[in-house]
């Protein structure tokens, strides 16, 4: 299905299917009695839209229920939504890994993969390194590439519509790289590309910690820091998707970069070593004096970045996600600062996704491109104006 317009002569016809389908996506089986109670449309209504999706592979007619099938007579017919009718992929591309779930038409989650890549890596085999987490992922699900509806992807940098990174420097080669078209070349459906940290927030918002929230702040925390934010329950990109780049607030008034900040030396750290930041936050822990003040000057840096997008939005939650995701010390002195600053302080709490936030997220926005058709909706978080 397309998206509904108002000259379109199926156009009722289309609604009273997106409304069936819609009722059996959210049940295990319904019969007919029980569609028409959960849909309000007339039971012929129901019972010619319901024969028009087992034509189209969307619903199957299931095996009555065990009690029914002992019962004289013919038991009722009932119907499902067919999850396997197509699959989704949802793919993260980061400095250090890069990995790929999969799941039904429901959203469901059968299977996963990541492959570890090195930070210097040129983008060829950073790509080579996604093929080779997608391929592995269909091969042992036993999901055929023909069968994907859509794959999302989350990738640092700033991204145009059209899959483009118009600036992405935590990658070798990103700038500019035409990433969508690349990646469409390996499949037969539409690839949908995002901002990491955007793909973060709306994961965090269907699985994590932001349930409840419609709107909501996440930060990747780390040395080149990034947000993502839902304003009334939508991604909010800005107008070129540049929105949430606090990375850049060091340009206005505090020049220091966060690897000068966490660094215990005169030496800056490298800004994608991950691994000499879990170490400074780990030796703070341990009471080196050096490593505390690193920690704490981290921290104020954060708070700053943060308070900024608290004052701009006022969300009602922000969520810490990154590598700064389950580290001890960051949520109460955010929380502290974030009172003294704000007007009305948010609610902080950590990802309930950690390195998974980006993958679901990537993976929600080809569902939402699918739920586009299925349901003919205009209302879905992620889509684009």
């Amino acid at each position: 299905m397309g998206r509904l317009t108002g000259g379109d002569p199926s156009l009722l016809r289309r609604i009273n299917s997106a409304v069936v389908l819609h009722a059996l996506r959210g049940s295990d089986a319904l019969t007919l009695t029980d569609l028409t109670r959960v849909t309000g449309l007339s039971r012929p209504t129901v019972e010619g839209v319901t024969e028009g999706l087992i034509e189209g592979g969307l619903v199957v007619e299931s095996a009555p229920e065990e009690g029914e099938a002992r019962r004289q007579g013919r038991p009722a017919r009932r119907f499902r939504f067919r999850a396997e009718a197509g699959h989704l992929l949802g793919i993260e591309i980061g400095p250090h890994r890069v990995a790929a779930l999969i799941s039904g038409l429901d959203g469901r989650i059968i299977g996963a993969g990541s492959r570890e890549v090195d930070e210097a890596a040129p983008e060829d085999e950073r790509l080579d390194r996604v093929r080779a987490v997608v391929a592995d992922v269909l091969r042992r699900t036993g999901v055929p590439r023909s069968n994907l509806r859509a794959v999302g992807v989350g990738t640092p940098g700033i991204v145009e519509a059209d899959g483009t990174v118009r600036l992405g420097t935590a990658l070798p080669g990103w700038t500019g790289l035409a990433l969508g078209e690349r990646l469409r070349r390996s499949f037969r459906c539409p690839v949908i590309v995002e901002n990491d940290a955007n793909a973060a927030a709306v994961a965090e918002h269907w699985k994590g910690a932001a349930t409840d929230s419609d709107d909501i702040v996440f930060v990747l925390a780390g040395l080149s820091p990034g947000a993502g934010s839902l304003i009334g329950g939508r991604l909010h990109r800005g107008y070129g998707g540049a929105a949430g780049e606090i990375g850049a607030l060091h340009l206005l008034g505090r020049g220091v970069t966060p690897e000068h900040l966490l660094s215990r030396t005169d030496e800056p750290l490298h800004p994608l070593d991950e691994q000499a930041v879990a170490e400074v936050f780990a030796l703070a822990r341990q009471g080196d004096a050096a490593a505390e003040a690193a920690v704490e000057r981290f921290i104020q840096r954060l708070v700053h970045d943060v308070a900024a997008l608290v004052l701009a939005l006022d969300p009602e939650l922000v969520v810490i996600g990154g590598w700064a995701a389950g580290l001890d010390g960051v949520l109460q002195p955010l929380r502290e600062e974030l009172a003294r600053f704000c007007l009305r302080p948010p609610r902080v709490a950590l990802s309930l996704l950690g390195e998974a936030a980006v993958g679901t997220g990537a993976l929600r926005l080809a569902l939402d491109h699918v739920e586009e058709q299925l349901f003919a909706v205009d209302g879905t978080v992620s889509a684009r104006r």
